[in-house]
C-alpha cells in the first residue's frame, strides 16, 4: 500500500500516470471522508477511477458509482465433481446461449418463466414504492431481465481446486440501469453548473445530501441495484437448468454468493457515516463472502473478506485493463485468443479479441496486491466460457 496524496491510498503495484492522477483529482472533493482507496485493479472510469472506494459525507458524484449501476457477480457451488460432466461441452454452451440472451441491447422475446414474472412483480412494487416508472428510462426493461450483456460480461461453468464445479456469471443492471446512472450525471452537472461549482472534472459533479435531486437518486439507484441482483438470480436460474438438462439429473446448489461492485450504500468508516461509493469493488468486511473474477481465460476467486479499515473493507472487483478496446483489437489476434482459451470450451470468433487475457492486469499479481484486503477461499478454473459480442 502506498500513500499517493493527502486523502489517497493505493494497493495497485500495476499503476499507469494517468489513472493515479485521476485518482488524485477524485481524492480533493471536499466531502471526502477520510480518504479514497485505490485497489489493486485501478484503471481509467469516466470521471472517477475503476477500482476505488469513495467515502462522502452529504454528497454523491453519480458517476463514481457508475454507469453500470448494480454491476456485480454470482456465484454457485453445486453438487457435481467434474468427472460428473458429459464430454460434449460445445451442447451446453449452445444450450445456454439460447436461454440468456447475449450482447448489448438484447432482450427476451417474451416472458414465460414464473420466476421471471415473479422477480418482475417484485421490482415492479419497488419502483411504485420509489415514485417512478422504469418504462421512463427504458421501454423493453422488463424484457431485459435475464438477459448478459457484452464487454467482459461472462457466463462461465468452472471447476475449483477440489474438481467440484460452480457455475458463475457477471453482469448488471442491463440497460435501464445505465439510462438512470446517466440521467442523474446529467442533473448533477447541470447544478454544479447553475450554482458555478468549480470542478476538477465535470463528471465528478455531485447531488447534495437533502435535497430533492439527491434523493430521487437515492431512491433509483437503489432500485437499480435490486434489478441487477435479480437480474443475476434469473440468469443463474437459467443457467442451472441448462446444466441439469445437460447432465440429466438434479443439481443441487450448495452455497450461493451474489455481490455488487459498482454501488453506493452508507456504512460507518473512521467514526462517520458516510455514502460509500464502490465504483468497480467490493466488499471485504471481516469474514464476508466475495468473487473476484479474472478476465477471459484466466482464475477467478471466491474469497473472505479481511476488514481492512484502511481500504475501507473494500477488495478489487478483478483484474482492470491495461489496454483499451481498440487498443487490443489493434494488438492482439484471433490465433492469440484461441492459445488463451486452450482447453477452455467458448464460442471462437474475432469479437472477443478485446478481451483477450493480456489485455487486462495479470490476476495473480492483482491478488498479490489485495493480500491484505481478502483471503481466498477457492480457485475457479473455467471449463465453459460464454459471452456476448
Amino acid at each position: 500500500m502506498q500513500k499517493l496524496a493527502p486523502r489517497l491510498f493505493n494497493w495497485a503495484s500495476i499503476l499507469d500516470d494517468a489513472t493515479a492522477a485521476q485518482a488524485k483529482s477524485a481524492s480533493t472533493m471536499p466531502f471526502i471522508h477520510p480518504h479514497l482507496a485505490l485497489m489493486p485493479d485501478a484503471h481509467l472510469g469516466k470521471g472517477a477511477t475503476v477500482g476505488s472506494v469513495i467515502p462522502t459525507l452529504g454528497a454523491i458524484m453519480p458517476a463514481a458509482v457508475g454507469v453500470d449501476i448494480g454491476c456485480g457477480m454470482i456465484a454457485v457451488r453445486t453438487g457435481l465433481h467434474e468427472s460428473d460432466l458429459p464430454t460434449d461441452r460445445a451442447s451446453v454452451r449452445v444450450a445456454i446461449e439460447n436461454a440468456i440472451p447475449l450482447s448489448a441491447g438484447a432482450r427476451n422475446q417474451r416472458i414465460s418463466r414464473e420466476h421471471t414474472i415473479a422477480r418482475l412483480d417484485q421490482l415492479r412494487t419497488l419502483a411504485d414504492d420509489a415514485g417512478f416508472d422504469p418504462a421512463a428510462y427504458l421501454g423493453a426493461w422488463d424484457l431485459q431481465l435475464g438477459t448478459l450483456g457484452s464487454g467482459n460480461h461472462f457466463i462461465e461453468i468452472t471447476r475449483d481446486e477440489t474438481g467440484t464445479v460452480w457455475l458463475f456469471l457477471h453482469s448488471g443492471s442491463r440497460g435501464v440501469g445505465n439510462k438512470i446512472a446517466q440521467h442523474h450525471i446529467g442533473v448533477a452537472q447541470k447544478l454544479c453548473q447553475q450554482w458555478w461549482i468549480p470542478l476538477p472534472d465535470r463528471d465528478l459533479a455531485y447531488l447534495v445530501e437533502g435535497t430533492d435531486e439527491f434523493w430521487a437518486y437515492i431512491r433509483q439507484m437503489r432500485w437499480a441495484q435490486t434489478y441487477a441482483l435479480l437480474n443475476r438470480e434469473e440468469m443463474m436460474d437459467r443457467l442451472h437448468a441448462c446444466v441439469q438438462d445437460w447432465v440429466g439429473a438434479p443439481v443441487e446448489r450448495l452455497e450461493e454468493i451474489n455481490c455488487h461492485h459498482n454501488y453506493t450504500e452508507q456504512e460507518t468508516h473512521f467514526g462517520k457515516q458516510v455514502w460509500l461509493s464502490r465504483k468497480g469493488a467490493i466488499s471485504a468486511r471481516a469474514g464476508g463472502a466475495g468473487l473476484i473474477p479474472g478476465s477471459m481465460g484466466t482464475a477467478s476467486y471466491v474469497v473472505a473478506g479481511l476488514g481492512n479499515p484502511l481500504a475501507l473493507n473494500s477488495a478489487p472487483h478483478g483484474a482492470g485493463r491495461v489496454h483499451s478496446r481498440s487498443v487490443a483489437r489493434r494488438t492482439f489476434t484471433q490465433e492469440q485468443l484461441r492459445a488463451a482459451m486452450a482447453g477452455i470450451e467458448f464460442r471462437d470468433t474475432a469479437a472477443f479479441i478485446d478481451e483477450i487475457p493480456a489485455a487486462y492486469k495479470d490476476i495473480d499479481q492483482v491478488m498479490a496486491d489485495a493480500a491484505d484486503l481478502v483471503e481466498i477461499r477457492h480457485t475457479l478454473r473455467q471449463l465453459i466460457n460464454v459471452k456476448g459480442d
